[in-house]
């Protein structure tokens, strides 16, 4: 499934950077920028994130099945409220490593991956972008 992704930062040297799909552009900002506690939060993530000093604490690959090919997660307030952003890692043509925040997920009730979060990675999984 073709979507599209828009810029939103980009490592010192250019190598990594962050994108956010099109159509939920503006729940993940909302997200992102709901209050200072998320702006930190993703401030510090994405400087990790795009630096390559993360953790899985922070960010993790969350590959469960061939459908979920170069999925990963954001990990939000673990053991709060345990938000996950849904990512899908991609290159760019140029050799860019590109991270794209597909989907929201708020409030993961339990360590395991319930049904809900397994067909949001498979989907996310689905995704080629468009850059």
């Amino acid at each position: 499934m073709k979507r599209k992704a828009k810029y939103l930062l980009s490592s010192r040297n250019g190598r990594r950077a962050i994108y956010v799909d099109e159509e939920n552009y503006d729940e993940i900002l909302n997200y992102w920028t709901r209050d200072l506690r998320h702006k930190k939060k993703f401030r510090f993530m994405s400087e990790v994130i795009v630096e390559g000093k993360y953790t899985s604490k922070q960010y993790k690959k969350v590959e469960i099945n061939k459908r979920c090919k170069n999925v990963t997660e954001m990990r939000f307030f673990v053991s709060e409220e345990n938000d996950r952003i849904y990512c899908k890692e991609v290159s760019s043509p140029t050799g860019t490593y590109i991270i794209v925040a597909a989907i929201l997920h708020e409030r993961k009730k339990s360590e395991d991956l319930s049904a809900t979060e397994i067909s949001l990675i498979e989907k996310v999984g689905t995704y080629n972008y468009e850059l």
